[in-house]
C-alpha cells in the first residue's frame, strides 16, 4: 500500500515542538550557544540536525569570503589567516531565539524524516553532495547522523569508489533490504521527542508506514580547531530541557492497574518479589535513576536492552523518573520498552534493570 504523509500535521508539529523548546531555554537566557545546543533537547538528532545547519551556514561564510574577486585567498598567509578566523568564528556561536527557533523546527522535520524513511533521506543526502564528491561528503557529515545511519555507513571510507550518484542511491536502498531488521524501531526513535510533545505516528502516516519529505538540514560536534570539528568528541548530550514536577511517589505495595497488559510485567508480583530479596546485594532505597546507575550497569543496560543506544537508556531513566510511583513505573516499561525491545523478563539485565526501578520507589 502507498503511504501517505500528512505534512500538515508535521509542520504543525515542528512549529510546536520548536516554540516549546525556545520557550523553556529561552525564559532565561538570551542567547544559545554552540554547547547549549548540542545538549538543547533530549533527541540527539534534533540537536545536531541543528548544528549540521550551522556549519552549513559557516561553510557559506566562508565561500562567500573566497569569492571576492579583488583579493588572492590562494596565498598561503591569507589562507592559514582564514582558516584561523573561521574556526575563531566556529567557537563564537550565539543564537537568538528569533534564528534558532527555525532551526530547531527544521532539524525536527529532518528527524523525523530520518526516522520514518531513511533510504530517502540519505539518498537525498548523495543529491546534496558536489559533483565527484559524493563520499567526502558522506564522511564529513558522518557525525551528524545519530539515528539509522547504518544505511549509509557502509559507503563511507571507499575512496576510489568509482560510483555515480544513482550507483551510490541504488547501493543504499539495497544495504537497506539487508539491514532493516537491526535498525531500531520509528517508535523508539521518535519516543526521544515525547519530553517536549509526543509525536504521534499515525497522525503523520495516513495509511500505513513511511515517510515524506522536506530537505536537508545540518547537526554535530567533535573536538578540533574549529567547534563543528569539536563536536564529534561531544558525547551524546543530556537533556537540558526540564519536566514538570512528578506527582509524589505512592507508598505500600502497590495493586496491578486494570489497564495493565496480561502478557507483560505485573507490578504487584516484583514488588512482592524484589521485598523479599536483596538483588546481587544491592539494597535500599536510591535517588533519581539518571544519578544512581552505576557506570558498569550503564554499560550491560545499553549493550543487553537498549540497542546500544546510551540516549534511548538516558531517555528511559528520565521518563521512570517522571512517574508518580512502581506501578506507573513498570506501566511504562510494558508499554514502551519491553516489546519494542524484545526483552526477556526473565534474563538478568531486565530483572537487575527492575530491580533498581524498585529501589528508586520503593519508599
Amino acid at each position: 500500500m502507498t503511504v501517505q504523509i500528512n505534512s500538515n500535521y508535521l509542520e504543525k508539529y515542528a512549529q510546536e515542538y520548536a516554540s516549546e523548546v525556545c520557550n523553556r531555554f529561552y525564559s532565561g537566557k538570551q542567547y544559545s550557544t554552540g554547547q547549549d545546543i548540542i545538549q538543547l533537547t533530549n533527541s540527539v538528532q534534533v540537536n545536531f540536525f541543528i548544528i549540521k545547519r550551522l556549519f552549513e551556514l559557516w561553510q557559506d561564510e566562508l565561500a562567500k569570503l573566497k569569492s571576492n574577486p579583488y583579493f588572492d585567498y590562494r596565498d598561503i598567509a591569507v589562507h592559514e589567516a582564514l582558516t584561523q578566523f573561521m574556526n575563531v568564528l566556529s567557537r563564537r556561536i550565539k543564537v537568538e531565539r528569533s534564528h534558532l527557533e527555525p532551526l530547531v523546527e527544521e532539524a525536527v522535520k529532518q528527524a523525523v524524516f530520518l526516522a520514518t524513511d531513511p533510504v530517502a533521506y540519505y539518498q537525498g543526502e548523495i543529491d546534496n553532495a558536489p559533483s565527484g564528491k559524493i563520499n567526502g561528503y558522506l564522511k564529513e557529515n558522518k557525525k551528524y547522523y545519530k539515528w539509522n545511519d547504518q544505511v549509509v555507513t557502509f559507503l563511507i571510507d571507499k575512496a576510489g569508489f568509482g560510483l555515480d550518484a544513482d550507483a551510490y542511491k541504488r547501493a543504499v536502498a539495497a544495504n537497506f533490504q539487508t539491514i532493516q531488521e537491526e535498525l531500531q524501531s520509528v517508535n523508539l526513535l521518535l519516543a526521544t521527542l515525547g519530553d517536549v510533545k509526543a509525536f504521534d505516528l499515525d497522525a503523520y502516516l495516513i495509511q500505513e508506514e513511511k515517510s515524506s519529505v522536506t530537505e536537508n538540514p545540518t547537526a554535530k560536534e567533535e573536538a578540533s580547531e574549529s567547534f563543528f570539528d569539536t563536536v564529534e568528541k561531544t558525547e551524546e548530550a543530556t537533556p537540558k530541557i526540564e519536566e514538570a514536577p512528578a506527582p509524589p511517589k505512592q507508598e505500600g505495595i502497590i495493586e496491578q492497574p486494570s489497564s495493565q497488559k496480561s502478557d507483560g510485567l505485573i507490578a504487584s508480583q516484583l514488588w512482592a518479589k524484589f521485598s523479599q530479596e536483596s538483588y546481587k546485594g544491592m539494597k535500599g532505597i536510591i535517588g533519581d535513576l539518571t544519578e544512581s546507575v552505576a557506570i558498569n550497569q550503564r554499560f550491560m543496560f545499553t549493550k543487553e536492552l537498549f540497542d546500544g543506544n546510551n540516549d534511548l537508556l538516558n531517555h528511559a531513566l528520565k521518563a521512570l523518573d517522571d512517574c508518580s510511583g512502581f506501578e506507573q513505573a513498570i506501566d511504562l516499561v510494558n508499554t514502551r520498552f519491553l516489546n519494542e525491545l524484545k526483552w526477556n523478563p526473565e534474563s538478568e539485565p531486565v530483572n537487575e534493570f527492575l530491580y533498581l526501578v524498585f529501589r528508586r520507589f520503593s519508599d
